[in-house]
């Protein structure tokens, strides 16, 4: 008995350090972990998709080796002090927004970059943070469900970033923030009477709505109902992208093995439609891997939101948890063909910078609001 006694106790004592360094870096290990391996396997298609262009995937490491360190970073802020800088941050961020609109810099058609000098940056990447967390300050005061008035000037919130990111335009952005700030609402209980009500509102402006699309906007529609009716022009870029999913199969050919890519018949191969070269190189089995592995990180987002303390907690992890599964979902759907392309990445996959960043900065504020409510528990 005192072998085995000391045989393990070794052992616990550094799963116990390790855990407690974990701790006090305020990190969660589980999602964590989770992370990581997304990580990995966006590292690992973009070999793919990139053509192994080395200095592609020098830049998507530099750039996630920052995310994570903003991650960290952010973990350490407790959600009170996120609270306090919640008007704040949305205050600077729609400034921000108003500056892109009258002295931004314009490329490929839309005018989304400030350009400071010594670098360019999106202000509508801060608004997916500073949206829901805008919505969540002003609602953890009032009484929930929140009251008709509350809800329209929690909806006058969340209006102003997306209209501001609209007219860039970047339609996926604004579908994003929207959906974040809308994320908050749901969760603070409003009635499905109220909800029903809205999408019938919505579903008869419809005809007015289009009225107001630009011609690009309207064409992604239209291609996303027939896109066999111009198959080399606007519809291009979904039917090859189901192609390439369905000669995918079961298994996949094999990594680096996809031909859509990697002969340059897939569009967007390492940005919006990496899900597409993923599925023709592993499969119904990877891509079944790759979704449980999102599945998972939504669900700890999730168990992160409902164990939080106070109502801002709950409402902002709430948020930022179906913000992440909207990303998904947006991308896959679009990719699969069942909505209009409107250019939204696969999380953590799909080759970007800003947008990296700005995802792990949320999980950052999920871990914080976990890894506290955890000091002050104990």
């Amino acid at each position: 008995m005192s072998w085995s006694f000391q045989r393990t106790t070794p052992i616990s004592h550094y799963h116990q350090r390790k855990s407690g360094l974990l701790q006090r870096l305020h990190i969660d290990a589980t999602l964590l972990i989770l992370l990581i391996s997304l990580s990995s396997i966006g590292i690992l298609i973009l070999m793919s998709s990139g053509h192994e262009d080395i200095g592609l995937l020098q830049r998507q490491a530099t750039r996630l080796g920052i995310a994570f360190f903003a991650m960290l970073v952010v973990a350490q802020i407790p959600p009170h002090a996120l609270k306090i800088f919640a008007p704040w941050l949305f205050l600077v961020g729609t400034l921000l927004l108003l500056g892109v609109l009258f002295m931004g810099d314009i490329g490929k058609g839309a005018q989304r970059w400030l350009d400071l000098g010594f670098f360019r940056f999106q202000p509508s990447e801060l608004l997916k943070l500073a949206t829901p967390m805008m919505v969540a300050w002003y609602l953890a005061e009032r009484r929930l469900p929140p009251s008709i008035k509350h809800i329209v000037f929690a909806t006058v919130f969340i209006a102003i970033p997306t209209v501001l990111i609209a007219k860039q335009p970047d339609l996926g952005t604004a579908i994003l923030i929207a959906s974040s700030g809308l994320a908050v609402l749901f969760l603070a209980g409003i009635s499905w009477r109220l909800i029903m009500g809205v999408i019938a509102v919505g579903a008869g402006l419809a005809p007015v709505l289009w009225s107001f699309m630009k011609e690009y906007q309207k064409q992604r529609v239209l291609t996303f109902i027939s896109p066999e009716d111009d198959p080399l022009g606007a519809g291009y870029h979904i039917i090859q992208s189901k192609i390439a999913i369905g000669s995918g199969g079961v298994y996949g050919k094999g990594w680096m093995n996809g031909s859509q890519a990697r002969l340059e018949f897939l569009p967007e191969s390492s940005t919006d439609f990496i899900f597409a070269v993923f599925s023709e190189e592993f499969g119904l089995i990877g891509c079944i891997v790759l979704l449980t592995i999102y599945l998972l990180i939504f669900v700890r987002s999730i168990y992160i939101a409902i164990q939080a303390q106070d109502t801002f907690s709950r409402l902002l992890a709430g948020s930022l948890s179906f913000t992440f599964f909207i990303y998904l979902f947006v991308n896959v759907a679009m990719v699969t063909g069942l909505l209009p392309v409107v250019g939204v990445p696969l999380p953590l996959v799909s080759y970007g910078g800003t947008s990296m960043v700005t995802l792990l900065i949320g999980f950052g504020i999920l871990m914080s609001i976990h890894t506290h409510r955890k000091l002050l528990s104990s």
